[in-house]
């Protein structure tokens, strides 16, 4: 199928199943897409065909996904909106309050997703998954998700939280093996959602990727999406301000890899954490 051109959708999404909710497998990422150029990028993004916005607190921008979603004159029902809160805003007698300042900054009564961030480096996991089940209860969030969970975590906040949790969003590309985290969310039901989907440009350089590209007729970003959203479980939220790579990232469902490019780009993993802040978890082991 030839790449589509111009401003219209693109070709139709394909979508998963999880917790009884069909979820695109492909999102747009909003990470540094703020001002004016930031709701014309989210703009473009919905225009296209993008139905999954992945924002948060420390983004700055939930005021412009907030108003790109107003002036999209799309049906909010239609829209999956996730969010996130800081590690430093987990403060279970507060969380409520932040959420709610959230809410105001994207003009929504709820959000489909709420994470937290990062897991708090004071805070035990217990009584934040327990004030995140009482926001959900108040109809605050749909569903409630955890972002950057080791296993070890995963495990305290499965056992802590009332009801099935959603997602884990995860640092998932080519070089980073995270087959623990995998295993782990496959087992109880949870999608991954692969952050820093495209190593933040170092698939570029890839001979394996960058060959495979080229037999098919599609850029390295187009084959490493595909390679994720191809996975049992996985989600994608790649992110650009670009209106072309926007474009160019949701055309991924005309092709599908075969087994051995898959376990080809698989085997490129290796321990190429591109995200690891100063308050990070202690992450699982390679393999």
């Amino acid at each position: 199928m030839p790449a589509v051109t111009g401003s219209g959708p693109v070709a139709a999404m394909i979508h998963t199943e999880i917790n009884g909710v069909s979820l695109p497998v492909l999102g747009f990422g909003t990470y540094h897409l703020t001002g004016p150029e930031g709701v014309k990028a989210i703009r473009h993004a919905l225009d296209l065909g993008y139905r999954y916005l992945d924002t948060a607190t420390r983004y700055g921008n939930e005021e412009e996904v907030g108003q790109a979603i107003a002036e999209s004159g799309i049906d909010r029902d239609r829209i999956f909106l996730a969010t996130k809160l800081r590690y430093v805003d987990l403060d279970p007698a507060t969380i409520e309050d932040r959420v709610k300042e959230s809410l105001a900054r994207l003009r929504v009564d709820h959000v489909d997703l709420l994470m937290p961030h990062w897991p708090s480096p004071t805070i035990p996991v217990a009584p934040i998954m327990e004030a995140f089940a009482r926001v959900r209860d108040k109809g605050y969030a749909t569903h409630i998700g955890v972002s950057n969970f080791p296993t070890d975590l995963m495990r305290e906040a499965i056992k802590a939280f009332d009801g099935p949790i959603f997602s884990n969003q995860v640092e998932y590309h080519p070089f980073i093996a995270q087959s623990a985290v995998l295993d782990q969310l496959r087992s109880h039901g949870i999608l991954l959602t692969a952050a820093v989907p495209l190593a933040r440009g170092a698939i570029d350089d890839e001979p394996v990727i960058r060959e495979i590209a080229e037999s098919y007729g599609k850029t390295t970003a187009q084959i490493t999406l595909r390679w994720l959203i191809q996975q049992p479980g996985v989600t994608a939220i790649p992110k650009s301000g670009q209106p072309e790579r926007i474009r160019q990232n949701l055309e991924i469902f005309d092709f599908a890899l075969s087994e051995d490019e898959m376990a080809r780009i698989g085997a490129l993993q290796r321990n190429l954490r591109l995200v690891d802040v100063s308050w990070a978890p202690v992450w699982d082991a390679p393999g």
